[in-house]
């Protein structure tokens, strides 16, 4: 386990393997339909180098996670060699408690290492409002190449539906 942050309050550490089911139980709590495999994939990909996960905790609860896939094969900027950020998540317990912020200051700071430019792709629907307003405040700038859906760019006209996958693309420089 690697611990990038450490301040006696908030702690951003690598994922353990044990860490999946609470990120499924937490949210199968809250009501959604997560993907087990999914987070087990992310502790995959950790290790084989492909993927970075930072994991918050908050007075030693687990309270978030986000991860930076650092070679993207989708999206505006996928396959040009710049890092995204994907999936942040901080659970409702611990919102308005500067986690979330700092998950990503921590990220930033890493990613910045390797790259000078990060993106993020951000969920349309206003679920994801919270989300929209801290890129925002943070500097990050929509790129102008539209709605995305299911993975690819919609065109003028086209058919969606506004859920997780209706998306809006981001990047911020980094230095």
């Amino acid at each position: 386990m690697k611990t990038y942050y450490d301040d006696g309050t908030i702690k951003i550490r690598s994922m353990l393997k044990e860490d999946a089911k609470i990120i499924f139980d937490t949210q199968s709590s809250y009501g959604w339909h997560p993907s087990m495999e999914t987070y087990e994939t992310y502790f995959s990909e950790q290790e084989s180098g492909d993927r970075l996960v930072f994991v918050a905790e908050y007075e030693g609860e687990f309270a978030g996670y986000c991860t930076l896939l650092l070679n993207p094969t989708e999206g505006p900027w996928g396959g040009m060699g710049y890092p995204e950020i994907n999936d942040l998540l901080v659970f409702f317990k611990y919102h308005k408690r500067g986690v979330g912020t700092k998950i990503l200051d921590v990220l930033e700071e890493e990613a910045a290492k390797i790259t000078d430019m990060v993106f993020l792709a951000v969920g349309v629907h206003s679920g994801y409002g919270s989300a929209q307003r801290l890129y925002v405040k943070r500097g990050y700038n929509f790129d102008g190449s539209g709605v995305w859906y299911q993975g690819k760019q919609l065109g003028q006209y086209e058919p969606c539906v506004n859920d997780d996958d209706l998306l809006l693309f981001m990047s911020k420089k980094l230095r």
